[in-house]
């Protein structure tokens, strides 16, 4: 299996904006639920020689959050699918579209196919690549815009799983103050916040919530800055809050370290960041919004294997398994019942849980 992380292919970074899809769901199809898969596949022949292109966001590989997530899914694939081969590449803070066009250029050229890009800062890139290669096909995670006949968009309902959190935020405050820091406040992270508003309220109506953007597009490096989010995440602390959840990506690591310094509890987000944050902090992080991108990059792989791969939205939802809440370390575990409770009801469409912020 090919472990190595491959950096940038061709371009460097360049200076200028960035043009960023749109986080709302949409698409030329009708989306459809996903169903996360269980357990291993064979491979089918169409993976045997296969050679798989990922794009990472910003952080790439070894940020303990979302890009890690999609690496894990490309990892399970290599043994379960037998790719012959995956090469891994990843963006860098400020540069244009055209850097990206290029890279995914680069590996379709290259005979890459299919290939993934993660994460929305991709969608103008993917949407005008794949139309220049229409026999290769593209995934891009959380953004439906780009889309084309050989597009699959694999979107999540990540409201839905922080509005979990933000129940499981309310019930362990113990002084009705709670935080959110975003990395950079773009329609999608504004989806996360409104979902933990939500959950806060709907366990606390009179919570104090604090609301933190890093960065405010296109200024994106707030998705990749350990340091401005124990910055604000330490202003919180300051401020009463004793509960600090993060959808900031590798800025994440900060929060955490705010949160053991002021000895109060952080929540993560992505992946189980209870396993994967420095073990240092591991203890203060109470619970995460799991958003299952490895399953949504798995189940690409995988119906490529089989010839199966389908255009448009794939939802990964609370009903579907696509989000959740975890509960490594057992800080739950005291209010497990009452997060299934809200979970179910979400399920059943008892409790719709907006996804815009007021």
């Amino acid at each position: 299996m090919l472990q190595n992380r491959f950096g940038k292919l061709a371009a460097t970074a360049l200076t200028g904006s960035m043009l960023m899809g749109a986080a709302a769901c949409g698409g030329s199809e009708p989306a459809t639920t996903a169903k996360p898969s269980e357990g291993a596949s064979s491979a089918a022949p169409a993976a045997a020689g296969a050679k798989v292109g990922l794009a990472y966001d910003i952080g790439g590989r070894g940020d303990q959050s979302f890009n890690d997530a999609a690496a894990a899914g490309l990892d399970k694939a290599k043994p379960e699918l037998g790719l012959a081969e995956a090469k891994e590449i990843e963006a860098s803070n400020g540069e244009t579209e055209a850097a990206k066009e290029e890279r995914l250029r680069l590996l379709a050229s290259g005979g890459y196919n299919p290939i993934v890009a993660i994460g929305f800062a991709y969608s103008g890139p993917v949407k005008k690549v794949a139309a220049e290669f229409p026999d290769v096909k593209f995934a891009i995670v959380d953004d439906a815009a780009a889309t084309g006949a050989n597009i699959s968009n694999l979107l999540f309902a990540e409201h839905e799983g922080s509005f979990l959190i933000g129940a499981a935020a309310a019930l362990k405050s113990k002084k009705n103050h709670v935080g959110f820091v975003g990395g950079v406040e773009v329609p999608l992270i504004k989806k996360f916040e409104a979902g933990f508003v939500a959950g806060a309220k709907a366990v606390k109506a009179d919570v104090k919530i604090d609301v933190n953007y890093l960065s405010q597009p296109p200024e994106f490096s707030g998705f990749n800055d350990p340091a401005k989010g124990k910055t604000a995440a330490t202003g919180m602390f300051d401020a009463g809050a004793d509960v600090v959840y993060h959808a900031a990506g590798g800025s994440g690591g900060g929060v955490f370290e705010a949160a053991k310094a002021a000895k109060g509890l952080a929540i993560g987000v992505d992946s189980d960041q209870a396993k994967t944050a420095a073990a240092d902090v591991q203890s203060v992080i109470v619970t995460s919004m799991i958003k299952k991108v490895d399953v949504a990059v798995f189940d690409f792989l995988k119906s490529f294997s089989t010839g199966a791969v389908k255009a448009g939205p794939q939802v990964y939802d609370l009903k579907a398994g696509g989000v959740d809440y975890s509960t490594t370390g057992g800080q739950v575990d005291d209010i497990k019942a009452k997060l299934d409770e809200y979970k179910q009801k979400i399920i059943s469409g008892e409790i719709t849980v907006p996804d815009k912020t007021s």
